[in-house]
């Protein structure tokens, strides 16, 4: 569930469900996020997805846990932990986990306007007052010491 921090209207929180018995964790409803989409899902073994397509809407896949067999326009791909594939708007594809035993943890993130990158104000420290600096400008702070 998400909870905005009572001081900063602007920050809110969620928890990703893993161990629900829902497909769909609707992360962009809970957080707030109005921009981009972002959803969890699983699949537990060998369920799949809808074959869909978006009309402007281009979408990136994290897998968490598992294996995903990604199908594009009838190819299969397989990605497993930590790999990630972006699927661009009008391509029909499908959502699949292949596996017999294991269950598919995956992020979808989708997003259709235009990227607006490099738009970022940064500060050395809290207490720097004003508008900050680009954060190329900036440099990064020291590690934290040794506990």
């Amino acid at each position: 569930m998400s909870d905005a921090e009572p001081d900063v209207p602007a920050v809110s929180f969620a928890t990703l469900a893993r161990d629900s018995a829902e497909r769909f964790q609707t992360l962009r409803r809970e957080l707030g996020v109005s921009t981009f989409g972002i959803n969890l899902i699983i699949l537990q073994p060998r369920q799949r997805g809808r074959v869909h397509s978006h009309d402007r809407q281009e979408e990136v896949y994290l897998v968490l846990e598992g294996e995903l067999t990604l199908v594009v326009e009838g190819r299969a791909h397989t990605l497993g932990a930590d790999q990630l594939a972006r699927v661009g708007p009008g391509t029909r594809r499908q959502l699949v986990n292949a596996d017999g035993e294991r269950r598919l943890v995956l992020l979808a993130l989708g997003g259709s306007a235009e990227h607006s990158g490099r738009d970022g104000r940064a500060w050395s420290s809290w207490d720097e007052p004003g508008e900050g600096a680009p954060p190329q400008q900036v440099p990064l702070p020291e590690d934290l010491p040794a506990a």
